[in-house]
């Protein structure tokens, strides 16, 4: 089977390299630097499938360039799939595979290292001691020891951190998802509603997946039924954040602090050099000179393990295709 891989950056090509080796595959895999979209598509010309990140446009006018040009198979290298067009996937006969788990430690671990690192200020502390400024001075933080913590999400991620929140630190965990975990709520979580979750939330983690039911579940209403002085993390998915609501927000002191990895226009802003260029979104801009917010670039799942397992599932996914296998990580 010939494959495709858009997006791709050194450490993606090492990890399929190296998966497609030792699992024995065999799979030939041509690999660009460019995103997927309506005017690179044709270069899947001559291959059986294509994979693709979580930016690369995968809506219908792509897939009917893919389609026409002989690709069975979509298989994305992330757990999200809010970028695919699978009504129009199906109509074109592409079946289209994700990777629904990979190291959900990756995620979990990074969102706890953002909370401690907003809440004690240490990127400024970092910053002040290079330039020989040791005093303490605006550097106060709080315990979180003891402190309400609201989870939205409580799949393997939001349980995760769930835990080590309530077990590691001593939070009170509270949380809100359509499933309840019997396995959070034996260690005496509480699942409640949105409005119970945003008023009494000291710290509110996300963790959900995109969909049009939580796009922009975070907006200028649920805000304002947040707990005044509250710290948003978000580690899953940008479009869950009205970036504008978000912003009135931190300027009316309603959000004490954001941390986020992700953010809803990052298609054009995220894992690329742009530091010789003028970035036009003014939200961004806007939103990173706040010093009480903290902003990564889409990194929570980036550790050795993660990418190596991402690999090791997106292949034996094509592989599974290849020989007719039905799949668990199916989305059509």
């Amino acid at each position: 089977m010939k494959v495709v891989v858009y997006s791709t950056h050194h450490y993606d090509k090492a990890s399929l390299e190296n998966a497609n080796r030792q699992g024995g595959f065999n799979f030939e895999l041509t690999f660009h630097d460019a995103a997927l979209t309506e005017a690179t598509a044709v270069l899947a010309a001559g291959h059986n499938a294509v994979c693709v990140f979580v930016n690369d446009q995968v809506d219908a006018p792509v897939l009917k360039v893919l389609a026409k040009n002989g690709i069975r198979v979509v298989v994305l290298r992330c757990a999200g799939y809010n970028n695919v067009d699978i009504k129009a996937a199906t109509s074109f006969g592409v079946t289209v595979l994700r990777v629904p788990a990979y190291s959900p430690y990756s995620v979990a671990e990074f969102t706890v290292g953002l909370l401690l690192a907003l809440d004690r200020k240490i990127c400024r502390a970092w910053l002040r001691i290079r330039l020989d400024n040791f005093s303490l001075d605006g550097l106060l933080g709080r315990d979180l020891h003891g402190k309400v913590v609201g989870i939205l999400g409580t799949g393997r991620i939001g349980c995760l951190v769930a835990k080590a929140m309530k077990l590691g630190f001593g939070c009170n965990v509270i949380a809100s998802d359509p499933f309840h975990n019997t396995e959070l709520q034996s260690v005496g979580i509480q699942y409640v509603d949105h409005q119970e979750l945003f008023s009494k939330s000291d710290i509110l983690c996300l963790h959900c997946p995109l969909s049009a039911e939580t796009h922009h579940i975070i907006n200028a209403d649920s805000l304002a039924m947040a707990k005044k002085g509250m710290i948003l993390v978000n580690t899953s998915r940008g479009g869950l954040i009205d970036t504008k609501a978000l912003i009135a927000a931190l300027q009316e002191g309603i959000i004490a602090g954001c941390a986020i990895d992700v953010y809803e226009d990052e298609a054009s802003l995220f894992f690329r050099d742009l530091s010789s260029f003028v970035v036009r979104d003014d939200a961004f801009q806007r939103l990173i000179t706040f010093p009480n917010v903290l902003v990564t670039g889409h990194q929570a799942f980036f550790t050795q393990e993660a990418l190596g397992a991402i690999a090791q599932t997106t292949l034996q996914n094509l592989a599974d295709f290849d020989a007719g296998k039905p799949s668990p990580d199916m989305e059509v």
